[in-house]
Parts: C-alpha cells; sequence; structure tokens
C-alpha cells in the first residue's frame, strides 16, 4: 500500500499536487485503498472514490485542470512502474467486486427537480455567453440570442431545432422574433415540459430521432445534441441537416468538441454521466460536413463553459436541501464531481465549446460574423 502511495504523490507532485497538503486543489485522502484504486482504475477509479468519500478536495476544478494540463494521463502511459502494477493487479484481481449499487447511479430517474434546481429560468442545459454580465440567466439569454442573430432569424423563417431539450430555445426564437420552430427530441419528460412551455406559440415539438426528421427549414440550430450522435453517424447527421434546408438556408452547430479525434471517451463519465456520448474533433466535424456545407463562421466559447459549469454547481448546492429527500450522499457527489471536473477541462482547454455556422453554398456577399 506505501509504494502505490509513493506512486500516486510522484505523479501528482508533476502537476502541483499534494496528498493531504494546505492548498485549495491538493487533494485530502480518507482511505488508503484509493491509491491502488486509482492506478488500477485510472479516471473511473477516480471519480468512484471521490462519490463513495474516499477523498475530498477543496477545489476540484482545479485539482483536475491541473492534473491535465500536467498531462498526467501521458505520464501514466509512460510510467513502467504504474504499468507493471496494473498488469499485477488485472492478473491477481486485487480490486475488490464491482459496487453494484453505486453502479446503479448512472440509472436514476433524472427528474426535472434535479434540472430546474440549477438551470436558469429558460432552462438551459448548454454553455452559457458571458458576454457583458456575471449573471447565469442573464448569460443564457445572451446565448439564445447570439444564436439567433448568428442565423439571421426572421420572423417569417421556419426553424427546426434538433434536440430542444425543455423548449428553451424554440421559446425565446417564438417569442422574441415571432418565427415558426419544429423542435425535435426523444426525451418523453422533455418533450411533455417543452409542450406546455411552448403552448399558445407558433411551436411544434415532435418525439422522434433526428434520422426521422422531414420537411423543409430555412434556418437549423442544434444545441448540445452532437455530443450524443457518435463518431458513426456525424456523416449521418450532417446528410440529414441537408436534405432538410432549403438552398438558401442556414445551420448552427452548438457542440463540445476534443482536440484530437478520441477512440474512448472518459469511463467514468460514460458510466454516470452521458452513456455512450463522444466528443468530436473539429477534424471530424470538417470531415463529415464536406461535400455538404461551407463552413461560414468558428466560434469557441470553451471559457464561457467553464463560467456555466461554476455557476449551475453553485446553484446546485444552494439547492441541495431541497434535493436531499430524493438523491443521497452518494449522488450528490457525483453530481458536484461532474459539473467541477468538466469546469476544470474546460479551463484546462482539454475541451473545447464551437459554435459553427453552416451554408449550402456559401452567404452571399459573404457571412457577417456576429459576435
Amino acid at each position: 500500500m506505501e509504494n502505490h502511495r509513493k506512486i500516486v504523490e510522484q505523479l501528482l507532485s508533476t502537476a502541483g499536487v499534494r496528498i493531504d497538503g494546505h492548498d485549495p486543489w491538493d487533494i485530502q485522502v480518507r482511505n488508503e485503498r484509493f491509491y491502488a484504486r486509482v492506478l488500477k482504475d485510472g479516471s473511473l477509479g477516480l471519480g468512484e472514490s471521490y462519490m463513495e468519500g474516499w477523498w475530498d478536495c477543496v477545489r476540484i476544478d482545479e485539482f483536475i485542470c491541473r492534473l491535465l494540463k500536467g498531462n498526467l494521463g501521458e505520464k501514466i502511459r509512460g510510467n513502467l512502474r504504474v504499468l507493471l502494477f496494473g498488469l499485477f493487479a488485472w492478473i491477481c484481481n486485487l480490486q475488490m467486486p464491482a459496487r453494484a449499487t453505486i453502479a446503479a447511479r448512472r440509472h436514476y430517474d433524472l427528474g426535472n427537480d434535479l434540472f430546474f434546481s440549477f438551470l436558469d429560468p429558460c432552462n438551459q442545459y448548454s454553455c452559457a455567453y458571458f458576454q457583458g454580465t456575471d449573471d447565469l440567466a442573464e448569460a443564457q439569454r445572451k446565448k439564445l440570442d447570439l444564436i439567433c442573430r448568428k442565423i439571421d432569424l426572421q420572423a417569417k423563417d421556419q426553424v427546426l431545432d434538433i434536440g430542444c431539450g425543455w423548449g428553451g430555445y424554440a421559446r425565446y426564437a417564438a417569442e422574441y422574433y415571432g418565427c415558426a420552430v419544429t423542435g425535435v427530441n426523444i426525451s418523453e419528460e422533455q418533450i411533455r415540459y417543452a409542450r406546455e412551455y411552448c403552448k399558445n406559440l407558433p411551436v411544434k415539438i415532435l418525439r422522434a430521432d433526428y434520422r426521422q426528421i422531414e420537411g423543409s427549414f430555412g434556418k437549423i440550430v442544434s444545441v448540445g445534441m452532437f455530443e450524443h450522435v457518435g463518431k458513426k453517424n456525424y456523416e449521418t447527421f450532417m446528410k440529414v441537416v441537408h436534405r432538410c434546408m432549403k438552398e438558401e438556408g442556414i445551420f448552427l452547430l452548438h457542440t463540445i468538441g476534443c482536440n484530437t479525434p478520441r477512440d474512448s471517451v472518459n469511463p467514468w463519465v460514460d458510466r454516470y454521466i452521458f452513456p455512450d456520448g463522444s466528443l468530436p474533433s473539429m477534424a471530424e466535424i470538417c470531415r463529415a460536413a464536406e461535400g455538404l456545407f461551407v463552413i461560414e463562421d468558428i466560434h469557441n466559447l470553451g471559457l464561457h463553459y467553464e463560467k456555466t459549469l461554476l455557476a449551475w454547481n453553485d446553484r446546485f448546492q444552494k439547492a441541495w436541501a431541497g434535493l436531499a429527500g430524493r438523491y443521497d450522499r452518494i449522488f450528490k457527489r457525483m453530481w458536484e464531481y461532474y459539473l467541477l471536473s468538466y469546469a476544470g477541462a474546460f479551463r484546462a482547454r482539454h475541451v473545447q465549446l464551437w459554435q459553427i455556422v453552416f451554408s449550402k453554398h456559401g452567404v452571399p456577399g459573404g457571412y457577417e460574423t456576429i459576435r
């Protein structure tokens, strides 16, 4: 056990992190089994052991940021002692039996009470735009308006919103721009809420997979949905948009992305937060769009997502007293670890948030960049 601690201490020290140190990004280890577990299971073991209370950290966001900036993943892969330990652990089954009760947390029925406890009044579960404001609600309204302005939204437009969530963008576009919106979703709970939320507006919310979309639209948006498409389906997604978009139309894609193509996702995120999620690289997006679209504009809002996640966590912590009766302590630690670790990943520029504007043949006279 002592040898395991030394290996972990050595690795963390290269990122400026100490065990039981006094800086807010240092970790406080509560269970000595943490060291063997994180060496064997990597990011999965790190997240699960936090959920179980094996370690704490005042600033998880900064801790994760330092790990990513310190490139610890590559150092672990290049460390012979760690590789040998991992091989030995695999052969000898050193790890405890699978923790079925914890793994089941990924199947929580995450109701609206949870999400609405930390989201803004428009229920935007995607990156806000903190341009000239520190207020989450205003920043989300600015994001919604930024999207409308980027696609040159007009009252006469028929808009398609692929993956419409709880209907926040559809309602905003219909209320403030007077256009008609068709939202597409597969989440029963979100569909029910969105239909009520957009009642008495020119908004239709359809229950359909994106591949089933029919119709012709002058403006198309997809906000925070492309991460669930999967790399094998990127080209299919783009072909659907191309088929449904009018010749003179504009399409805006708002998605988290990674700096280089990845063959696998973070196993902790896959198990507990976004099963089967996949972050595209810019090259993968461009290849999928090749021969179909002209890329008019790329806007990186990654640092705005860091602020969004920190704001969500702050609101989640304040709302916890009202949620504790339904969600247990392990779930609380899971959710805060998710929000804060992603904030750290955006701060480290390990992941990005892109808004990409496409046209079919190029905007006549050129596209005017909107910020």
